[in-house]
């Protein structure tokens, strides 16, 4: 059973009985359409859920799948989740992850039932913060600092000079680490090249990771990942298909280079052997993929063992996140999102500071709703 270990109190002044769950579904275009070579990605499609209390405040959640399914998990939470929730107290969303969880025994408990239950948790914190009047990193006992972020997005779609070209604006602008992809579009030999050449353009004193996202087997992981390693490389995230554990813990055992990942594995539950194993040193959750709920468990797993947590995308969410476990890692900068927002987060010579603002603090432009429906 997916337990949570969070037993603190995040209690209100009074209670904050749900009345209402909204969900809508967008498109909205993105400003510089990502190029990964496998995924052709026109438009970010996005499920927002909005959870009402009988005393007018109002929690925001949203998804962004990267393959479709926005329908399924949006039926999902009115026909499943919704019935489960109207008139409890939001306070405490914990019990309420654990609520969920029990009820959706029958129908599974990963994909789309976590990711509908993932948006739901996203918006009852979100309602916590703003009934305590705080952000959620402080909430959680954490602090407002700085954190480190790298940028990604250097697709391999850009091709040899845009990678390269991609990763050296980031530079300019204060990163200290950057995130390239490989496989797919390259045979082993290209891939080299690229990350070679990628080393020289940045100098020593840049961090480079390679995303491999699933393209490999184990033994050209392991045979490409040696051939690699003289390039000093932060990490080789995702070599292989996310559940093919085995092999992924003997390419983690058998290079110098970090191998880590997580961002298609579905909470705690689904990353123990990862976290179990002790040669994962970092861990990669998506908060689609278990909330806050699900990724303050696994923080907490995974710093008994010694890993930390690096979250695949959503820094304007996960920075709270980050800002308040023990063991923090990088936040990730794709600039997806940045024109969805009233108040965008900024990013200050490679870091990002979380909002102050109650709750997580985003909110989004008005406009979308009306300009920008779903089209599928």
């Amino acid at each position: 059973m997916q337990t949570t270990t969070d037993s603190a109190d995040y209690s209100c002044a009074e209670p904050i009985k749900i009345t209402d769950i909204r969900t809508t579904l967008l498109s909205v275009p993105f400003t510089d359409p990502p190029q990964t070579g496998f995924l052709t990605l026109d438009n970010i499609d996005l499920l927002i859920v909005e959870i009402e209390t009988e005393n007018g405040l109002t929690g925001i959640g949203y998804l962004h799948p990267l393959a479709g399914g926005m329908r399924t998990i949006e039926m999902c939470i009115h026909e499943m989740l919704k019935p489960v929730l109207l008139g409890e107290d939001a306070s405490d969303p914990a019990a309420l992850w654990q609520k969920l969880w029990m009820s959706t025994f029958i129908q599974g408990r990963m994909g789309i039932t976590v990711m509908a239950m993932s948006a739901l948790d996203i918006a009852l914190w979100d309602l916590v913060g703003i009934a305590r009047e705080e952000p959620l990193w402080k909430v959680w006992g954490g602090e407002g600092r700085p954190l480190p972020i790298y940028g990604s997005g250097c697709y391999r779609g850009l091709g040899h000079d845009g990678m390269i070209e991609k990763a050296e604006r980031y530079v300019a602008r204060g990163f200290s680490a950057i995130k390239m992809q490989v496989a797919h579009m390259f045979t082993p030999d290209e891939d080299a090249a690229n990350v070679r050449d990628m080393r020289q353009a940045l100098g020593d004193n840049i961090e480079i990771m390679v995303d491999v996202n699933q393209g490999w087997n184990a033994d050209n992981a392991i045979a490409n990942g040696k051939l690699l390693e003289q390039y000093r490389l932060a990490w080789i995230e995702e070599p292989v298909l996310a559940d093919d554990i085995d092999s992924y813990l003997a390419i983690a055992g058998t290079l110098e280079t970090p191998v880590v990942g997580g961002e298609n594995h579905f909470l705690s539950y689904d990353m123990r052997r990862l976290i179990e194993a002790g040669t994962i040193p970092i861990l990669q959750p998506d908060i689609m993929r278990g909330g806050y709920t699900g990724l303050r468990t696994l923080a907490t797993d995974a710093h008994a063992a010694g890993i930390s947590i690096a979250p695949h995308l959503f820094p304007e969410l996960s920075s709270h996140l980050v800002a308040s476990i023990p063991n923090p890692s990088w936040l990730e900068s794709m600039g997806w999102h940045d024109h969805l927002w009233i108040e965008p987060l900024t990013i200050e010579n490679g870091y990002i500071t979380p909002p102050e603002r109650p709750g997580h603090g985003m909110h989004f432009r008005s406009e979308l709703f009306s300009e920008f429906p779903y089209r599928r």
